[in-house]
This record gives structure tokens, sequence and C-alpha cells, in this order.
């Protein structure tokens, strides 16, 4: 099942230039629409995107600003096509796009959710770290909005733009993603998990732009000021949007 023409799927990515080839090709027989953000990279990335540039819409700028700052462009792009939903996947590899018939029908299925590609975490070659990452996110998560997810992390989503009026995360860095997931459950967007495959490298050949030190700070930080605002704001506006 291809993705609908009021779907695209974004691509962001950072220095991959040993994968974002085969990313975005892996894609294109499942749509014709592929957003690529460029965010700031230093290596052969441009180029290669460069090259493919008359099958992808193409979002570039520098220096590097974070995911959550190259998604907030995605959402733009996506706005002047007046597309309703995006894909989203991470350039890395790790996702596949034998996956996007999944969301394809689960879109179909639950037109105004946001949905959630779900991991498994015993999977060869799966960092310790990650299942660690994902518990305390998903314990911090469900303390803010009162649902429970299998995998708050995961880039792999399908977003209902139109739903979400196209705002993107306030945050630029790393951290966005679970930012736009509390403030969508906080707007009672339905949240539907479907499982998802998944591809770990060994570790020699692994890329990774995490810094546990300071991006685990920031989540931190951000966790702290999203119960502060579940508090003020995310409980009684889901409460209110209820009762109307």
């Amino acid at each position: 099942m291809e993705l609908s023409d009021s779907t695209c799927i974004i691509i962001p990515t950072y220095n991959n230039e040993k994968t974002i080839r085969s990313v975005v090709e892996s894609v294109l027989p499942y749509s014709r629409h592929v957003i690529v953000v460029n965010d700031g990279s230093t290596d052969a990335t441009t180029s290669i995107l460069q090259e493919m540039q008359d099958k992808i819409m193409l979002v570039s700028y520098a220096p590097n600003k974070g995911k959550g700052f190259a998604l907030k462009q995605a959402f733009a792009e996506a706005k002047k096509h007046n597309f309703t939903h995006a894909v989203t996947l991470d350039a890395d590899g790790q996702h596949k796009a034998t996956d996007l018939p999944l969301f394809a029908q689960a879109i179909a299925d639950n037109n105004s959710a946001l949905i959630i590609g779900s991991r498994q975490f015993d999977l060869p070659n799966m960092p310790s770290k990650n299942s660690f990452a994902n518990r305390f996110s998903n314990f911090w998560f469900r303390v803010q909005t009162a649902h429970n997810l299998p995998d708050t992390q995961t880039g792999f989503r399908a977003y209902p733009l139109q739903r979400m009026k196209y705002k993107g995360p306030f945050n630029n860095r790393y951290e966005a993603e679970l930012e736009l997931l509390v403030r969508c459950a906080w707007k009672n967007i339905p949240l539907v998990p479907i499982k998802i495959d998944v591809y770990y490298p060994p570790k020699e050949e692994r890329v990774s732009h995490f810094r546990p030190t300071m991006d685990f700070v920031r989540i931190s930080l951000l966790n702290t000021v999203l119960c502060f605002a579940a508090i003020l704001y995310g409980y009684p506006s889901m409460l209110i949007r209820k009762l109307l």
C-alpha cells in the first residue's frame, strides 16, 4: 500500500553520507513526495542530495541547527504543498521503508491520529543505552500526559499536520520529538502505536549525533519544564477539550 498523495515523507539529515542515498531511494517506491532537510551537513551528504534534487524536495541551510529546527522547516515546506500528513524517518538507515505500508494503513484507519512506530528492544546490536533512555522517557511521558506508550523516542512517526495546524516544536534539538508527542497528547490528538522493524548496525559502523551527557541534561530540563506545564496547562487543557 502506497502513501496517499496528501501524505509526504520527511527525512531530516546531518552528516549521513554513508546512508542518505540508500534511505532516500528506499522510500521513493512508496511516495513521490519526499522532503529531505539537510541540517547543515559538512560531509558528502550535501553533494549526494544535490545529485538527487530531481527526485526530492530539498531544504538546505547552514550551520547545523538541530533536529527540532529541521522538523520545523519540513513542516513549513509541507504546508506550502498542502500535505495533510507527514511520515518522518531517520536518515541513518535504522528505519525500514518496507514499514511504510503499515503507516499508510494506520493513517487511513486513524486519519486524525499521530501514528508512532514502536521499536522492539530485544534486537541484535540494540544499544543498551537506548532501552534505558526509552524507559526513562516513557515514565515521564506518562506523568506528563497520563498516556502509556511503548516507545516515546522513536523518530518513525506519521504526524497529522492539519490537526496540528502545522505547528513544529519550540525546541530546536534532539528532544523536540518528545515535546511534540506531549503537546499532541495535551491537544487530545489520538496516539496510535504500531510495531515497526528497526536495524542497528554493529557498534563500529554506527553513526550517532547523540551526546550522552549534554543531551541527557537537556532532556531532563525539558521533562522538568513539561511537568510544570502539565499541571498549569496540559491536564486542564485535556479536561476542557474532553468536556467540550
